[in-house]
């Protein structure tokens, strides 16, 4: 576990004792604090994150200060940096990676007066625990849209972290749309089964464009997959992931998925300066600007940026829905009629491919 800044600014990590901080918790402002899995300088889902909290203290001023933690392992080691913040006097405590779950709701029950917030988690044990997700799903089918119009050998390929339903939504939402504007396309998923290891993604980028594939989206936080892409001199494009990797405009990134974190961390940190904060179990999308689909470049022709960009505000409208029959499980049962769409409740258990997709999803 590295530190890349000093968690908090009165006492140093190895130093606080966890009997209970009185000084750390006299009046001053309020204190909101994060963890990440990964680098804040990552170019993905940790920077992207801290982006938030970094936008929540220029909001509010002196009014809140923001400690962080980056590069936390899931499991013991998280346990014990949310042990010490909360000790450390930190009032609100936003976990940011799924592996956190079983360590935010074992510290929450053991500090009911601290308020914990787990991003893409599904369990709220105690009342002082709440969780927020983004509807990822959406922006995958906008970024299909793009891959089944651009692929010129009808290949397009994903880069799959861990098999959960976010991640299996996204390639399902992905494939679907493709497909519905290309019938010819085939999805490859290689899964690299990390969050954030620049040399898996560069390595399962490399399979992807050796097999063939044209197009590669990802699901893993670093650059990688742009940088092997940027080598193929056009011949292969892909997208930015969770930030919107403007350095590799206008190609090999011809878009991007955006989590704009900023509006919720905002709100809620608001809520409990005011006095309204209430547990909650949040999950927004395009609609609300929580996602955000980066600028399509130059790169990409203008009838089909025009159709992705179409495809993106029915979206926000909610006048189209990514899932919409009739769809089938791989297994050619029956998943959604034509004209269904999928249910909330699918789309967050997720944990089977849609028909047309190979392979299977890692146990």
């Amino acid at each position: 576990m590295t530190f890349r800044k000093v968690l908090f600014s009165s006492v140093v990590l190895g130093a606080i004792a966890l009997g209970g901080l009185a000084a750390a918790q006299s009046a001053g402002p309020l204190k909101a604090c994060f963890i990440y899995v990964g680098p804040v300088d990552d170019g993905g889902w940790s920077y992207q994150h801290h982006r938030g909290a970094e936008a929540v203290k220029a909001a509010f001023g002196q009014r809140v200060e923001i400690d962080w933690a980056e590069n936390v392992a899931e499991g013991e080691a998280a346990e014990l940096v949310m042990e010490q913040m909360a000790e450390s006097g930190c009032s609100i405590i936003f976990t940011t990676s799924f592996g956190y779950m079983e360590s935010t709701n074992k510290v929450a029950a053991k500090y009911p007066d601290v308020k914990f917030e787990h991003a893409t988690g599904f369990r709220r044990d105690s009342p002082n625990v709440s969780t927020y997700n983004a509807r990822f799903y959406q922006g995958r089918a906008v970024q299909g849209l793009i891959a089944g119009r651009m692929t010129r050998t009808n290949k397009i390929g994903y880069i799959a972290s861990f098999p959960i339903p976010e991640v299996i939504a996204g390639i399902n939402a992905y494939f679907v749309n493709a497909r519905r504007v290309n019938p010819e396309v085939e999805l490859t998923v290689v899964w690299a089964n990390t969050w954030f290891d620049p040399m898996i993604e560069r390595d399962a980028a490399r399979k992807l464009i050796a097999a063939g594939v044209d197009v590669i989206a990802s699901h893993t936080d670093s650059t990688a997959p742009l940088e092997e892409a940027a080598k193929t001199n056009g011949a292969v494009i892909g997208f930015g992931q969770a930030s919107d990797m403007t350095d590799f405009k206008p190609s090999p990134r011809v878009s991007s998925i955006v989590d704009n974190w900023a509006p919720y961390y905002f709100r809620r940190v608001g809520e409990l300066l005011n006095g309204t904060y209430q547990q909650e179990d949040a999950w927004e999308g395009i609609d609300s600007g929580v996602v955000l689909i980066g600028a399509i470049t130059e790169a990409v022709p203008p009838e089909i940026r025009a159709e992705a960009e179409e495809l993106r505000d029915a979206i926000g409208a909610g006048t189209f829905h990514p899932f919409t029959g009739p769809l089938n499980r791989q297994d050619g049962s029956p998943w959604l009629a034509a004209g269904e769409t999928a249910p909330d409740a699918d789309i967050l258990g997720m944990n089977f491919y849609v028909e047309g997709i190979t392979g299977e999803i890692p146990q």
